[in-house]
């Protein structure tokens, strides 16, 4: 796997920087480093008009001939530039040999370091990467991103830079001074610059910050938030400002790494997931979490897989806050049945097969004869368990025991919404089967019902589903431990 690029934006000021070519792109490169304030030396037999004006002027230093070496004497940096595929990979080992950080252009391979797409807004810069392989993407998407961001973002930037000693004179406070900004950021200040009113801009600032008094931290709060099943790209509106809101996030082992990533990043992450036969962090222990940070003024997410309240225990964990007169809002996630069943192609409920959808969590090895078989064996529904896989069996047996016909359909969606989403489809009768000849491994959300045969056409996510049953011995696999998709947490 192909490591990340590590992004950075390096004060360049009166540092040398080697250019090694004289052409339109050397030249193109060659300005961008001279508004970064830095010590510019082309080195190139021959210079484009404009290159050697600046030459002429003193703005750069002109060394004449082939590349040697000895150019990258003193340089932070250096760039290649020429049309020549040699010259420009003797400047990446010269540089490799030196530790000076070479950008070979369009030559990725020989790069240690890349010159993002860039959006400018005055002081603000949003730098794009791609890692080099595809620049037309990064190109594309900074285009996108210059149509968002006017240019009073710049004038808004100089001005919180300006201020920035009173700012943090007023509100030595982290959480405090973070809450303030919101404030001046959601206010006027940022449409009377948009409109040009700088004087007016810079008065109403002022007013914001005599007028706002900081006084002793505030009381902390909780929100509890629905992460979803693992895309980072299902998580609400309401959920992504929260993340960045946070403090401090007590987050479920199934939240996925794409939806942490969404979070701020001085932010404290906490795993306080559990899972069946590890419960490293107790119910009990969560709830102390909570209590302990929100009373220390922080702002907590707690951050669950799918939907809090939906075999998350989060109406339980919200009693606990009510009942310590802690503050809480609710985000709802999408729950596993809705985004599972979504992304492999299975509608939960449709005229002609299913008016009804019953949802339903089972640790079967301890509760099988509590629930009403009956009636979740009844035709024209749909099952969405929450449950691991080392249950179905007993599912299976109970279903059909009770009047579910063995050929009804099922399907089996393990990590769905995620990149390795995998679907296992059959019937009822042979369901722990294909389960273990398909290895499946929780999390994984079973769907009962005529509904689940219309994956195999509707598919649209991942691979297509898993029909057949492997050519191998299907008792070299052992199945999971019962896991919930979301229950477990």
């Amino acid at each position: 796997m192909t490591s990340l690029l590590f992004p950075l934006f390096a004060d360049l000021r009166e540092r040398l920087v080697l250019v090694v070519g004289g052409g339109a792109v050397a030249q193109r490169k060659a300005a961008a480093l001279l508004e970064a304030g830095a010590r510019v030396r082309v080195g190139a037999p021959e210079l484009s008009a404009t290159l050697a004006a600046w030459a002429g002027q003193g703005r750069i230093e002109h060394l004449s001939g082939s590349f040697v070496p000895e150019w990258l004497e003193g340089a932070w940096l250096a760039i290649a530039a020429t049309d020549d595929a040699a010259v420009n990979r003797a400047v990446a080992d010269a540089g490799l040999a030196q530790r000076v950080w070479v950008n070979v252009v369009d030559d990725v391979d020989a790069s240690s370091f890349h010159v993002p797409a860039r959006v400018e807004r005055g002081p603000v810069q949003i730098a794009i990467s791609s890692g080099g392989g595809a620049p037309m993407l990064a190109r594309h998407l900074r285009e996108t991103l210059e149509t968002q961001f006017d240019e009073s973002l710049g004038a808004l930037a100089t001005l919180l830079t300006r201020e920035r000693a009173r700012i943090r004179k007023h509100y030595p406070d982290m959480g405090l001074r973070r809450r303030f900004f919101d404030r001046v950021l959601s206010g006027p200040i940022p449409s009377l610059l948009r409109e040009g009113r700088i004087d007016e801009a810079q008065r109403a600032f002022g007013v914001a910050l005599i007028d706002d008094k900081p006084a002793t931290p505030q009381a902390g709060a909780v929100a509890l938030v629905g992460a979803g099943p693992g895309d980072a790209g299902l998580m609400t509106l309401r959920g992504l400002r929260v993340l960045n809101e946070a403090d401090v996030i007590l987050h479920d082992r199934l939240v996925s790494a794409d939806v942490l990533r969404l979070a701020r990043r001085d932010a404290e992450l906490i795993e306080v997931g559990k899972q069946a036969g590890n419960h490293h962090t107790t119910q009990d222990r969560i709830h102390e979490l909570m209590l302990e940070h929100a009373r220390a003024g922080k702002r907590v997410v707690r951050l669950k897989g799918g939907d809090p309240f939906v075999f998350g225990r989060g109406g339980e964990e919200l009693e606990v806050l009510a009942d310590a007169g802690i503050a809480f809002e609710v985000v709802p996630g999408i729950t596993a049945a809705l985004a599972c069943a979504a992304y492999a192609g299975i509608p939960l409920t449709h005229r002609e097969h299913a008016q009804s959808l019953r949802v339903v969590t089972a640790h079967l090895k301890d509760s099988a004869d509590a629930l009403d078989w009956q009636s979740l064996a009844q035709e024209k529904q749909t099952l969405a368990v929450y449950m691991g896989v080392s249950g179905l069996d007993v599912l299976r047996d109970k279903l059909i025991e009770h009047g579910r016909a063995a050929s009804t359909p099922f399907a089996l969606i393990e990590n769905g919404s995620h990149r390795e989403q995998r679907v296992v489809t059959g019937t009822l009768a042979d369901l722990a089967e294909r389960a273990r000849a398909h290895n499946v491994q929780s999390p994984a959300l079973l769907i009962v019902g005529e509904v689940a045969a219309l994956a195999t056409r509707l598919h649209w996510f991942g691979a297509a589903p898993l029909t057949d049953v492997p050519a191998f011995d299907t008792h070299t696999f052992e199945i999971s431990s019962d896991t919930a998709f979301a229950a477990a947490a």
